[in-house]
């Protein structure tokens, strides 16, 4: 089996709470699946938000589903800088102390307190997976990503590690430019002496 595996660029989109689902969308909203993604059980909703910044706002932007146990707001830094928040670098579900926003619906609206972050690229593995490639959860690698024109090394990766994941590393649109990222892209873990 190979030891590369896909490298998926993650979009800037929203993850809700049930309750923000139902003020943003009214009472008794459910998403509404659009996209499969590549890890089990996770789609792009039909339904779209406004990021409000204390510059700008974000319009048209992505909720992904199912909804979560947190309201949840991932951002390339280009985003964020642009609209006027500071953000930090963060997994997913990580945002104690993160920035604040507002985020408008089609029904209302909702100001989070704390939600915003700048997804810390990482690889979803399966235990199988971990093994085979030699990677622990929560490890910090290293992965070679080869392009046409951009080829690089992209450290300080986490690696995450559950029975409920499909191997995929995700980088945000930022990360995605800077190597010239297609679809079908490619990555492989090396290991780097300094």
């Amino acid at each position: 089996m190979s030891k590369e595996f896909i490298v998926e660029t993650s979009a800037r989109h929203v993850h809700v709470t049930q309750e923000h689902l139902e003020i943003l969308f009214g009472k008794g909203a459910k998403l509404t699946p659009k996209k499969d993604l590549s890890q089990p059980g996770q789609y792009a909703a039909e339904e779209r938000v406004t990021i409000v910044g204390p510059k700008k706002s974000l319009a048209n932007v992505s909720i992904l589903g199912p909804v979560r146990p947190a309201t949840q707001v991932e951002l390339s830094a280009t985003d964020a800088r642009g609209i006027g928040i500071t953000a930090p670098i963060r997994e997913s579900g990580d945002i104690a102390g993160s920035a604040p926003c507002k985020i408008i619906g089609p029904a209302g609206e909702i100001d989070i307190e704390q939600g915003v972050i700048i997804a810390k690229r990482h690889i979803h593995l399966t235990p199988e997976d971990a093994e085979e490639l030699g990677v622990q959860d929560k490890e910090i690698v290293s992965v070679l990503v080869k392009s046409e024109e951009r080829s690089a090394v992209l450290m300080d990766t986490v690696v995450r590690v559950s029975t409920k994941f499909a191997r995929a590393m995700h980088i945000d649109t930022d990360e995605s430019n800077a190597v010239g990222a297609g679809r079908n892209q490619m990555g492989i873990i090396v290991k780097l002496d300094f």
